[in-house]
């Protein structure tokens, strides 16, 4: 099973990053209120980064690095990755 590590930007500017095995089915949870504490409130949300993992433990790896690094590193990795299809 793929795992897709991601970033969201919320309404107010901040970056959120987490991980699932659905990415359609966790924006729209996130989007409608019933995903992260820390996305409620804080839309409109933009999908603004996403990589797959080849399993679980690998996207928590993953997503484990990517929130120790500093908001002008996650900037820089999102702009290096290819623009994300609006759909």
């Amino acid at each position: 099973m793929v795992w897709n590590i991601y970033i969201l930007k919320c309404g107010d500017g901040s970056l959120y990053t987490g991980i699932t095995n659905n990415i359609k089915k966790r924006l729209i949870a996130h989007t409608s209120g019933h995903g992260a504490k820390y996305t409620k409130g804080r839309g409109p949300l933009e999908h603004v980064y996403s990589e797959t993992a080849i399993d679980r433990s690998a996207a928590q790896k993953r997503e484990s690095s990517i929130k120790k690094l500093s908001r002008a590193e996650k900037l820089r990795l999102i702009a290096a990755s290819p623009v994300l299809s609006r759909t």
